[in-house]
């Protein structure tokens, strides 16, 4: 129960920063909404100095998940208090997605984005993200 208990940890931590990146990207969008391209630089680097805590909290995830799998059948079958957690971070998740690929859209728009970070075409295809979160989360 112990492995539960730690990946029930992590997913509420996970929780946190979700909210956090969330925020940013909602003060981002905010901003871009009011035309103020003036705090673009601003973002941008809140969201690298998010980036490494987040490779850690999905590199911890990730090391539960395969900690979680070991564990018997028994045990494993009904993990009520993790079921809930998953879904509110995949909710997140996806409001975090959406919104910032509006954001992009609108940065995109205003020529406020250098040639070479232009998204790649298969950001167009549809279910492109889901199908990269399911590879993800299989790895």
């Amino acid at each position: 129960m112990k492995v539960i208990a730690d990946l029930r940890l992590i997913l509420d931590q996970h929780l946190a920063l979700c909210r956090e990146i969330l925020a940013l990207v909602e003060l981002e969008s905010l901003s871009l909404r009011e035309n103020d391209s003036s705090q673009q630089f601003e973002f941008y680097q809140a969201k690298k100095n998010l980036l490494g805590r987040l490779d850690e909290s999905v590199r911890l995830i990730k090391d539960r998940r395969r900690e979680w799998q070991n564990l018997p059948v028994e045990e494993r079958t009904h993990p009520a208090e993790v079921e809930p957690l998953l879904r509110q971070n995949q909710d997140l998740i996806m409001k975090i997605i959406v919104l910032d690929r509006e954001n992009e859209q609108n940065l995109l728009r205003r020529g406020l984005v250098p040639p070479r970070h232009l998204p790649s075409p298969n950001r167009q295809r549809p279910h492109f993200v889901a199908d990269l979160y399911r590879r993800q989360c299989q790895s």
